[in-house]
């Protein structure tokens, strides 16, 4: 090697961990999934291009001269163009001749790049069409998945198996924030090392549980842990150990207090041993299995034949007459009773599973996913369409406003909710409801007393009502008496929003509650995909599905008519006119406001129901408060929002 050539930067140690590439400053910090994102401080992409050829055709050369160094005799070496001065130069000093990253082996890049953080990865791939198609390889998400979870070998099905292998891997997560108490910030869960992602989680009166994309429940367990001072402190959600695999889904007392869930039921499928008579052997069936939450101890199990496959289960009824809904791959639903005051008993019994009334009544249909609480259950079929099953008549009276088709000699009757579009996705609390259509637009329907609806008053809706203001949810959530609502913004950047009753913190930043859905005071992460409130947390669940794509569609301008729906990223409005009545209603509301002080309130309500980016609400939230604070209305208000 020529003397004046500089030193390596690179040794190769067999795996290359010494490798760094030095063009990582470069790199932005803003690159987001599913946002397009350009490295500033480049006029174009021609010339970002340029820049990391150059930075990267210095740092293969030198890794191919330690290659040849190391090279034994004899071997067929791979020649490279210089990088460093022509011969006949006279020695002059400089960068020498630029050689294009293209021509280095496709499996050397891949090896480099793959020790790049995954956030770096994706902004990476963002500067020009070359390094997308190098950091959308299989090959290197497979390096990074098995960095991040070594555990796992085999990779799952779809276009991409590796890379959605390893982004549910690197953005799960189980956020939560305690109501009570001086800290009102969010605590992350401990990671299960084994877990594939998380797709879902339910929380019980002392633990957590979540399931993975393997089929894998895992039971976290809170802890009693000695601080840094030497006091005891009592940490949520700190140890985990596994409770079952080959898990579908599982479910539990279906009411919002957590004190009600004692028993945890999960739909699993199971290898059953060969059959008398030399049947055949090792073959899967799926069962319910029953763990008491307390402890993660099985109480009971219930076996299937193996021609019946199942794929959700909830649960509905009182604890002595607890019925198991238990939908069908084939879209039929089955039910069963058992009586949840016998299962710690040791005794064997037989349970009869029979079709439910609205696969008898209405055997065309296909259902497509259930939701229940104590005293209904909702049915979405796969076209869209919503049935009904409402068990008692304080609950029905709610939700409809009259008892004039009740029945309550024939319970199972499915009832079939009126609406304009084909229906995504709900949820069901203990007396109101919220709908989500193929248009991204929210229905709210039930009882209205606390506000729990986000209509900007308290009337109770016997039908399904839109709410105007808000458009295209990640999730939705429906409790005893409040409703939340994560919202995507324009810039990317996810907002939890809340309605109802604020008792007990249930609302943070609004203590008194709201009539119309609000942004509270929570930093929500950049990957939130559900959420669920208890009594005392609100939790999210962060872990993003490069699989799960936007299935909402644009609404016709044909059916725009009459609503005040801004186009997103337009800034122009579809409906002017209903934009101005929304305005002046809003003006009415502020000036039936007796003092200065509900006004103000107002007003800030009034911001949080607008169709504006999450920058501009904490403007106006913290122009209202300072305007609040010198004209001495009440002393300093709440704290804005956090961005």
């Amino acid at each position: 090697m020529d003397g004046g050539q500089e030193k390596s930067e690179i040794r190769n140690q067999g795996n290359y961990r010494a490798v760094k590439l030095r063009f990582l400053p470069a790199l932005g910090e803003g690159a987001s999934f599913g946002a397009t994102q350009w490295t500033p401080g480049y006029a174009n992409e021609e010339a970002r291009s340029e820049k990391f050829q150059l930075e990267f055709s210095q740092l293969g050369h030198r890794f191919a001269n330690d290659q040849r160094m190391q090279r034994p005799t004899g071997q067929v070496k791979r020649s490279c163009p210089p990088c460093g001065p022509e011969p006949g130069s006279g020695g002059k000093k400089g960068r020498g001749n630029p050689v294009s990253v293209q021509l280095f082996p496709p499996e050397l890049v891949e090896h480099i790049i793959s020790f790049l953080p995954v956030r770096d990865i994706v902004a990476l791939g963002q500067t020009c069409r070359y390094f997308q198609e190098v950091c959308d390889a299989e090959g290197v998400w497979r390096r990074i998945c098995r960095r991040l979870s070594p555990r796992l070998r085999e990779q799952g099905a779809g276009a991409r198996p590796w890379k959605r292998a390893a982004i549910l891997n690197y953005t799960k997560g189980l956020y939560f924030q305690a109501f009570g108490g001086r800290r009102r910030c969010l605590s992350k869960s401990v990671a299960p090392l084994l877990a594939h992602g998380y797709r879902r989680f339910l929380p019980t009166k002392d633990h957590v549980f979540i399931l993975d994309y393997a089929g894998t429940l895992f039971f976290l367990k809170n802890a009693l842990v000695s601080s840094t001072l030497g006091q005891i402190q009592w940490k949520r959600a700190c140890r985990y150990v596994v409770l079952c695999r080959g898990a579908k889904d599982f479910a539990s007392d279906p009411r919002s207090d957590t004190v009600y869930r004692k028993y945890l039921y999960v739909l699993a499928t199971r290898e059953q041993p060969g059959g008398v008579g030399g049947g055949p052997s090792g073959r899967a069936c799926d069962c319910v299995e029953v763990y008491l939450q307390s402890s993660g101890q099985r109480v009971f199990k219930m076996t299937f034949h193996h021609s019946m496959r199942f794929k959700q289960i909830v649960l509905v009824g009182q604890e002595t007459q607890r019925a198991l809904l238990l939908l069908t791959e084939e879209g039929k639903i089955y039910s069963l009773v058992v009586n949840e005051t016998q299962l710690d008993q040791p005794r064997s019994y037989t349970v009869q599973l029979a079709l439910r009334k609205v696969s008898r009544c209405l055997p065309h249909l296909r259902v497509a996913r259930m939701a229940s609480n104590q005293s209904s259950t909702l049915y979405i079929t796969d076209q869209g369409g919503v049935y009904f099953e409402v068990h008692t008549p304080g609950v029905y009276r709610d939700l409809f406003g009259t008892l004039h088709a009740f029945d309550p000699l024939d319970q199972q009757m499915p009832l079939a909710l009126s609406l304009p579009a084909k229906i995504l996705f709900c949820a069901l609390g203990y007396n109101h409801l919220g709908l989500v259509d193929e248009f991204g637009r929210i229905f709210m329907q039930g009882n209205n007393r606390y506000g729990q609806l986000g209509t900007g008053d308290k009337m109770d809706r016997g039908e399904p009502t839109q709410v105007h203001y808000l458009q295209r949810p990640i999730a939705l959530w429906c409790g005893l008496n409040h409703s939340l609502v994560l919202s995507q913004s324009s810039d990317f950047s996810k907002e939890l929003l809340g309605c109802g009753c604020g008792a007990g913190g249930r609302l943070p930043g609004w203590p008194k509650g709201s009539a119309s859905f609000v942004k509270l005071h929570v930093k929500v992460p950049l990957c939130a995909c559900s959420l669920c409130s208890t009594r005392e947390c609100l939790y999210m669940l962060s872990s993003h599905d490069i699989e799960r794509r936007p299935t909402y569609r644009d609404l016709p301008a044909s059916r725009a008519t009459g609503t005040s729906e801004s186009s997103v990223g337009t800034g122009t409005s579809q409906d002017p006119g209903g934009a101005a009545r929304a305005c002046e209603e809003y003006l009415s509301q502020i000036h039936s406001c007796p003092t200065l002080q509900d006004r103000m309130e107002k007003m800030k309500e009034i911001v949080g129901w607008m169709p504006l980016l999450a920058a501009q609400k904490d403007f106006f939230w913290e122009a209202l408060d300072m305007l609040q604070r010198a004209a001495g209305g009440g002393g300093p208000g709440p704290t804005p929002p956090e961005s």
